[in-house]
């Protein structure tokens, strides 16, 4: 897998160094990390921090035990940084669980490091695993409750607006598709080609989005805000329409069987 992403080399060089020291400090290989917030998602502000996300693998021993232990590594957040990660194991699990989150990260289009082929792999195995109804209760408890809590007043927090569309578009999405949605912002925007005037006032908060701060207030999109509550609805009345489901962990288990051997 190549890495992309139009990122500062300096930025580059601070996050991969991060790595590099945290791999040593924590005896783990760093199968995979990537940008997981608003720079991979694309609508940035010029001050969002980089959200940096892991995937490791620790030496085999570590597994073999009956003890519990801690399954994430969480370096301190500042206001350019924000890294944390998963063991192999924990991903998988979440993966078979359809968890949006780590379906979000292997999609990313900003890759950090990729020390292995497993983005690639669970993209192989997403088609199989991912299950639609899981994923949109995540993305619509998402839309619901940054719509409540943020978007009510005269005077709102433009990013909010952003943290309510995209998860509200991926439940739309995986509605009509039945498959996990697309990580980019622009990707989804697709779903509403035929809704230009929705497409007009995303487009403007955009504009505003790329030289505003994340502290930056608007005056609240009435037309945004009964868009978004509409599709609230439909995606609430289409969600139970979808059976549950649970997925087979062969795959999966031969997965982590496989990186878990390569350890030792």
């Amino acid at each position: 897998m190549n890495i992309v992403g139009e990122i500062e080399i300096d930025i580059q060089t601070t996050i991969s160094a991060q790595l590099q020291q945290l791999a040593i400090q924590e005896q783990i290989v760093i199968l995979y990390a990537c940008e997981s917030g608003s720079r991979a998602w694309g609508f940035p502000s010029p001050d969002s921090d980089y959200d940096v996300r892991f995937i490791y693998l620790r030496p085999l021993e570590w597994y073999l035990s009956i003890e519990d232990r801690r399954d994430t590594i969480d370096l301190p957040i500042n206001s350019l940084l924000d890294i944390n990660g998963w063991d192999l194991r924990k991903a998988l699990k979440l993966f078979k669980g359809s968890n949006s989150v780590i379906y979000e990260w292997i999609q990313s289009p900003i890759i950090y490091q990729a020390n292995s082929n497993l983005a690639q792999e669970l993209l192989d195995l997403a088609t199989s695993c991912y299950h639609p109804r899981a994923g949109i209760y995540h993305y619509l408890n998402m839309t619901t409750n940054c719509y409540r809590e943020h978007l009510q007043s005269a005077t709102v927090k433009l990013k909010k607006y952003f943290y309510a569309l995209r998860p509200i578009l991926a439940a739309k999405w995986i509605v009509q598709y039945q498959t996990c949605p697309p990580m980019v912002f622009s990707a989804l925007l697709t779903l509403i080609s035929d809704r230009q005037d929705i497409l007009a006032e995303i487009d403007r908060l955009l504009t505003i989005k790329a030289t505003a701060n994340e502290t930056t207030t608007i005056s609240v999109s009435q037309i945004l805000n009964n868009f978004i509550q509409a599709e609230i609805n439909n995606c609430e009345l289409a969600v139970k329409l979808i059976p549950k489901h649970d997925n087979d962990s062969f795959a999966l288990n031969n997965l982590f069987k496989k990186y878990a051997l390569s350890s030792s």
